[in-house]
């Protein structure tokens, strides 16, 4: 009984019976190329664990075993990866829709520009920074409640100007 499977049993049976699991491979699937890399990664995993093939008789049943295993996972991988394909890509705005957008946006810069100057700041500060009324509050050296009052004023006319734009 031998301690596990040589290194020289293992190139003869890679010479031996590289085709018959080549076949085995494309039986499985339908890429040449896949088969081959399948093959050849089950030589190099079964060279890896020769040491547990404790019967060199069985080196070949491992490395169909192998083979099988490999060109499952490699399947897998094909179906998951057709899967993610296959999803719809998401909707995109019309050239129209990205035109409007750019003249609503257009309008909103030219309508905040009418503001007084501490609505301009807590309205830019509070909604395209994303601050808290009470970092709007420190940043600009106020109270909240002034930045309570600001914004909301701010908001009343920034609504009024949009609305005599269109």
């Amino acid at each position: 009984m031998a301690a596990g499977t040589t290194v020289d049993h293992l190139t003869e049976t890679y010479r031996a019976h590289y085709k018959s699991l080549l076949g085995l491979a494309a039986l499985l699937l339908d890429d040449t190329a896949s088969c081959e890399d399948v093959v050849q990664e089950a030589f190099i995993r079964v060279h890896s664990a020769r040491k547990r093939v404790r019967d060199p008789e069985k080196t070949l049943a491992y490395l169909r075993q192998t083979v099988v295993n490999l060109s499952r996972s490699a399947l897998r991988r094909r179906i998951l990866g057709l899967k993610l394909l296959s999803k719809p890509m998401p909707d995109m705005a019309s050239a129209e829709e990205g035109a409007y957008e750019q003249l609503e946006r257009d309008e909103l810069i030219k309508s905040m520009r009418g503001l007084q100057r501490r609505q301009r700041e807590v309205l830019v500060l509070r909604y395209f920074a994303d601050m808290t009324e009470a970092q709007v509050a420190e940043t600009l050296g106020l109270s909240l409640g002034s930045v309570k009052a600001y914004g909301s004023r701010g908001i009343a006319a920034l609504r009024t100007a949009m609305e005599a734009a269109s």
